[in-house]
């Protein structure tokens, strides 16, 4: 059986794609309802509020092919275990410095907020762009590194935060990367010391979403110094998308072999119970992002089930990938794509360029919005092609 699968760089690309133009809305006005997050006290679900949880989804979708191709390659267990804390401390790193750009005291920071986000953005290129695929001389790897690391050091030194910079870089929410850390840490972990077991899988998604209806009653714990990093674990509802994700690949690579249509029917009765789980107990949470209600885990868990099973019909089984190809980039260099707005909203902050106000307006500025996202595609696209491209 082929290891990697069109469908999911497919549904990773759209992800992105989509994650890119929603996270554009905050420049535009008259953004429809439907468009954008729901609001903390509502009961609501927003197509914005679909987008990460299906993000998380794929880091699950992706874990047991990338193990057992590392396995098949002869990597050692120890070794994929350092990989797997390396990558998440990678991921925990670069979002703490992103959580804080949001927080940045300009007047407090002696280069100026804009500018200490662009040299944020190139410390990481610097630190994790896969530099044997680039065409740089080898003996400039260590010293690009280096020099990625001592920028972040002196970011963190020069950093103020909050409205008068009255305090310095802290975790705060950890960021989009840094929720993502946490849940490829604990499943990934979870994987490989479960051998891969489907059964211990779905013990692991009973749990975490478990831990979510926990959170939402009175008996929730309350983590006080070290473990209240640990949070996001505990939490449950984070890393129960990803579970979910390992979930559908594990009934994928133990039935698709022998009866494609019988793994098809298992994947969408999963989903479609996930997706009346959510619907039935809507009564008892409500629909909500803002407040990581297990309706909404299970709803956009769900929609990830069913995704995946469409997908793979279309790109693997009917071999029709052709359509998706203008934004593959975002689906094999994501990490990239994910980054360079953080350089491109600092630098227009900079050059202080505006559009008309009407092209920043409900129809006209959402389609603005998804000719950005697709420009940040294309240009992911050109650096791969020129061997630029992150890696953790």
């Amino acid at each position: 059986m082929n290891m990697r699968l069109s469908s999911i760089d497919i549904l990773r690309a759209l992800t992105m794609f989509l994650m890119i133009w929603v996270n554009d809305f905050w420049t535009l006005k008259d953004v429809p309802k439907w468009l954008q997050h729901a609001k903390v006290s509502e009961d609501y679900l927003g197509f914005s509020d679909v987008i990460f949880p299906l993000f998380l989804f794929i880091v699950g979708l992706s874990i047991p092919f990338a193990i057992k191709n590392r396995l098949k390659k002869g990597d050692s267990q120890k070794s994929i275990v350092g990989h797997v804390i390396v990558r998440s401390l990678s991921l925990l790193l670069i979002g703490v410095y992103m959580v804080n750009y949001e927080t940045a005291y300009n007047d407090g920071i002696i280069i100026g907020k804009s500018f200490w986000t662009i040299l944020m953005a190139v410390a990481v290129f610097l630190i994790w762009t896969d530099w044997k695929k680039s065409p740089i001389p080898q003996k400039l790897y260590v010293p690009l590194k280096s020099l990625g690391f001592l920028v972040l050091v002196f970011l963190a030194f020069i950093y103020q935060g909050g409205e008068s910079g009255q305090y310095w870089m802290r975790t705060q929410w950890w960021g989009i990367l840094g929720l993502i850390g946490w849940a490829y840490l604990a499943n990934a972990l979870a994987f490989l010391f479960a051998r891969g077991s489907l059964i211990a899988v779905i013990v692991l998604w009973v749990v975490f979403n478990s831990l979510s209806v926990l959170g939402q009653t009175e008996m929730a714990p309350e983590l006080n110094g070290v473990l209240r990093y640990f949070s996001t674990i505990v939490g449950g509802t984070v890393p129960a998308f990803t579970t979910a994700g390992m979930v559908a690949s594990l009934v994928f690579i133990k039935w698709s072999n022998n009866n494609i249509g019988l793994t098809y029917f298992i994947l969408a009765v999963i989903g479609i119970i996930c997706i009346a789980y959510g619907l039935g107990t809507r009564q008892f949470w409500g629909i909500s992002k803002l407040r990581g209600t297990p309706s909404w885990l299970a709803i956009c868990s769900g929609m990830g089930f069913l995704l995946f099973t469409l997908l793979h019909f279309i790109a693997d089984k009917k071999k029709r990938t052709t359509w998706a190809k203008f934004i593959a980039p975002a689906g094999t260099a994501t990490l990239t794509c994910y980054l360079l707005p953080y350089i491109i909203y600092p630098l227009h902050e900079l050059v202080n360029f505006r559009l008309p106000e009407i092209l920043n307006t409900g129809a006209l500025g959402l389609l603005g919005s998804l000719v950005f996202a697709y420009l940040v595609v294309l240009l992911t696209g050109w650096l791969e092609k020129t061997g630029i491209k992150l890696k953790l």
